[in-house]
């Protein structure tokens, strides 16, 4: 979905207005000024692909967005359990926001383990709408309620709304030639069409989605759009929704231009494919799938027109040595993978580091250690991608801080492997990768000329006068060595990973050659040109808060409750991990307190401390989960007040 933004509108700044908005319509329209939905259920109830569609609705109406989708390890986990759950969080305003949002307003809870799961939650005054058809005596006691809580008093303090899901979908779809079981599973569309009618979302979208999927099952295709109308027209008629709500678009949160919904794993993707565009060479991806990063792989396969060629190995080790033989044979060159992954492809990440060769090491951080928490999101990859290769291998680091800013991230990491000649790791994380938002969709002429020039003979002069190449003979200014393309006259080299001669490239057990060579290529890391970095500080504070990756949204959201309260406080966010920007050390110790919050036990603050002597303190979350504003908000306040 893509919209146009023109110009800048009036924002609202009420909570809700009870104003009538349609003095002749039958229910009253209220005004919001931003809403927090979770759909929760079965992970077959296809609460993903509803909250997905609302999603992308809300995103062409014009609102600023973030989402938050969560869902279970296990393929197909036992329906109406705890463990099976599936949800979707989505937040949308009139105005600029920065996260999926603390707690939801609204649960759409399509059973008892839903609802059980979601409902601490919740704030007071909440509404719940449930499934009611789903809350029979056996599915109360798989997840251990003792009584029904629709029914016992439990849920007195929110406005719940029971509606029989299951059976008005049936009801709306006994004309179809479809099962009992068939038409139910229709039931998520329902809901969607009773949301959208709640909040005045555009419905073309979706049915033109629904005819696309389903353009070959004509009848399931047919039922689906008959349930979702079915949903809408149920929210214009029941009495138990006497109102419905109103979120104005979010045009003054968006500089002009066109926008599209895009998640953290398809702006890389995007971003990738721009960046062998600019460079003018192909993209390589050698990769083997691994949750949270196979999104990556599969959208990239879709684009052999742009030059992309995909390989899906037989395993991790085999996805990136692919890789680095398409990094020797003249592409750009990109492997994905997750936390564990990163540490099977570690020899070879070294092995690129010796060849110094470009290569993109993508990955999408997920909840460890070994297997972990594959569908939850972690920052605790960063030590392992500093150092977690034997030897000196030095390697940039890039983090992207948004799902947005993974477009931009992709592009800066090619940057500094075409230019460097080095292996480049890119540290997204799970919560980005699933996540999305509004993208400016950038013009042509905003990306930047990543073209490279290969080497086409010899460089450098034999006292003899002898002219030949060497493959180690470095640009003085970035220390890359010439990339020559195999098969080029008179450049043969040798590759592998035994130490190399300076210059010459041949094989060396010199002790001094080592020391130099290993200087050298830790010389061209501290060397990458990054840029400094900003700091927002409008009001001389005495503590800043130093954050990196997907922590910035719940970060930044914390400072502003603090700013608004009359706190003075910093902020501060590194995308370069490795090498730090220059200006850091000053930043650092010009404040009294630094405060550096991650989804690890203190990774990026045990860099700090390290390599600056800053008395920096941490602020750790490994749940799984990312941090909420309020949460960060407590936090910070007490820093200030220490």
């Amino acid at each position: 979905m893509t919209s146009q933004v023109s110009s800048p509108a009036e924002q609202t700044d009420s909570t809700v207005v009870g104003e009538q908005r349609k003095p002749g319509d039958a229910k009253d329209v209220r005004r919001l000024d931003r809403v927090i939905i979770r759909f929760a259920g079965d992970s077959g109830d296809g609460m993903q692909l509803t909250g997905d569609r609302f999603t992308s609705e809300t995103a062409s109406f014009g609102n600023d967005l973030s989402t938050l989708p969560n869902f279970p390890a296990e393929i197909r986990a036992p329906a109406g359990t705890l463990p099976g759950v599936s949800s979707f969080q989505l937040h949308f305003a009139d105005h600029d926001i920065l996260t999926p949002g603390d707690a939801p307003n609204v649960l759409v809870a399509m059973n008892p383990a839903a609802l059980k799961a979601n409902v601490g939650d919740l704030p007071r005054g909440a509404e719940i709408i449930v499934n009611t058809d789903e809350f029979t005596k056996r599915a109360l006691q798989k997840v251990g309620y003792d009584s029904d809580p629709l029914h016992d008093g439990s849920l007195d303090g929110y406005h719940l709304h029971p509606v029989p899901l299951t059976t008005l979908t049936v009801e709306a779809l006994k004309e179809f030639d479809l099962s009992r079981k068939e038409a139910e599973r229709s039931k998520n569309m329902f809901a969607l069409g009773l949301l959208s009618w709640m909040y005045h979302r555009p419905t073309e979208g979706t049915e033109k989605f629904l005819r696309s999927k389903f353009a070959k099952k004509p009848e399931i295709m047919a039922a689906n759009i008959a349930a979702f109308r079915a949903g809408w027209n149920f929210g214009e008629t029941t009495e138990d929704f006497a109102v419905s709500y109103e979120v104005a678009p979010a045009a003054k949160a968006f500089p002009v231009g066109t926008y599209r919904n895009i998640s953290g794993n398809l702006a890389l993707a995007y971003g990738l494919i721009a960046a062998s565009r600019q460079a003018d060479l192909p993209l390589f991806l050698g990769s083997y799938p691994i949750t949270p990063a196979s999104d990556i792989l599969h959208e990239l396969s879709r684009h052999k027109n742009f030059g992309v060629r995909t390989f899906q190995a037989e395993d991790e080790i085999a996805g990136i040595g692919a890789a680095l033989g398409a990094a020797f044979g003249g592409s750009l060159a990109v492997t994905t993978t997750s936390g564990p992954g990163v540490a099977l492809k570690s020899e070879t990440i070294g092995l690129a580091v010796s060849l110094e060769l470009p290569l993109l090491v993508v990955d999408i951080q997920r909840g460890g250690p070994s297997t972990g928490l594959p569908t939850k999101t972690e920052q605790a990859d960063l030590l392992q991608a500093m150092y977690g290769r034997n030897g000196e291998a030095p390697v940039p680091v890039v983090a992207p801080r948004t799902p947005a800013d993974c477009f931009d991230a992709a592009l800066e990491a090619a940057r500094i492997a075409l230019t460097y000649r080095t292996p480049v790791m890119l540290l997204s994380d799970g919560y980005l990768a699933n996540g999305s938002e509004p993208w400016r969709i950038p013009e042509l002429e905003e990306l930047p000329d990543l073209k490279v020039r290969f080497a086409q003979g010899a460089n450098h002069t034999l006292d003899d006068g002898t002219e030949v190449y060497w493959p180690y003979k470095r640009d003085p200014q970035t220390l890359a060595r010439p990339w020559a393309i195999p098969g080029t006259p008179g450049l043969e080299h040798r590759i592998g990973g035994i130490e190399k001669q300076d210059g010459t490239g041949n094989i060396s057990y010199d002790p001094a050659n080592h020391d130099f060579m290993v200087r050298t290529r830790q010389a061209k890391i501290d060397g990458i040109d990054v840029p400094d970095i900003e700091v927002d500080d409008p009001h001389g504070a005495r503590t800043l808060v130093l954050g990196w990756g997907s922590t910035y949204g719940p970060i930044t959201a914390a400072v502003r409750r603090l700013r608004a309260a009359g706190e003075s406080i910093a902020q501060a966010h590194l995308r370069h991990l490795n090498p730090f920007p220059r200006n850091l050390g000053t930043v650092l110790k010009g404040y009294d307190r630094v405060v550096i919050p991650e989804m690890n036990l203190g990774q990026l603050a045990t860099l700090v401390r390290a390599k600056y002597l800053v008395d920096a303190h941490s602020y750790n979350q490994v749940n799984g989960m990312p941090f909420k504003a309020e949460q960060l908000a407590a936090a910070l306040k007490e820093a200030i007040d220490d």
